[in-house]
């Protein structure tokens, strides 16, 4: 008998906890604390942002078989391009190079990516990319190594190179008769990528 007024009682305990606990979604349900709204709005802008930067990333895997990078450089074409058809094309570099081996560069600004030119022979012999400094999680910024090797599998080479007192990780993929180069300071931030022949 004390056996089945034990069993009512629990029963009626979980019932009335079950009335509350709806009570209180409902009531709170209709109005979310602030936190949580802050909290709901920064994952789905992480996941745009991260969404977008996979767009960057797999917008170079078609043109680099051409030797070429996407957007506003896509007819510039490595060992083919001249300098000084890459001054026509997109003007004047921000830094010219101080030396033959050196850099033509291209600062981002205004929303516009930033790259750097070195030639040979008077022909493109590398293009670096450098992303944008605006929105910067929805470009470059946002591409890491997990996101690089699950969309693009293994690296056809990685190797740890020193940029000064700063160590990289370079991961190479052979596209065709050139090769991209993801230089990365960490896991998830890129640094720079590379186009050039192989």
């Amino acid at each position: 008998m004390n056996l089945n007024v034990s069993a009512k009682k629990a029963w009626a305990s979980i019932a009335i906890a079950g009335v509350i606990g709806i009570g209180t979604t409902m009531v709170s349900g209709l109005v979310p604390p602030a936190h949580v709204a802050q909290a709901a709005a920064a994952a789905s802008q992480n996941s745009e942002d991260a969404a977008q930067a996979l767009k960057t990333l797999n917008s170079f895997y078609k043109p680099a078989l051409k030797g070429q990078f996407p957007g506003s450089v896509s007819n510039l074409t490595v060992g083919k391009t001249t300098r000084k058809e890459v001054i026509k094309a997109i003007g004047e570099p921000s830094e010219a190079r101080k030396n033959a081996s050196g850099y033509d560069i291209y600062n981002a600004e205004m929303g516009h990516p930033g790259y750097a030119f070195s030639y040979k022979s008077d022909k493109i012999r590398e293009i670096r990319y450098f992303g944008t400094n605006v929105e910067r999680q929805t470009n470059i910024g946002g591409i890491t190594m997990s996101m690089l090797k699950k969309n693009w599998f293994a690296p056809n080479s990685t190797t740890t190179i020193k940029n000064g007192k700063l160590k990289q990780t370079k991961l190479t993929y052979i596209r065709g008769e050139y090769k991209l180069e993801f230089i990365f300071n960490s896991s998830n931030d890129l640094d720079h990528i590379n186009l050039l022949a192989k």
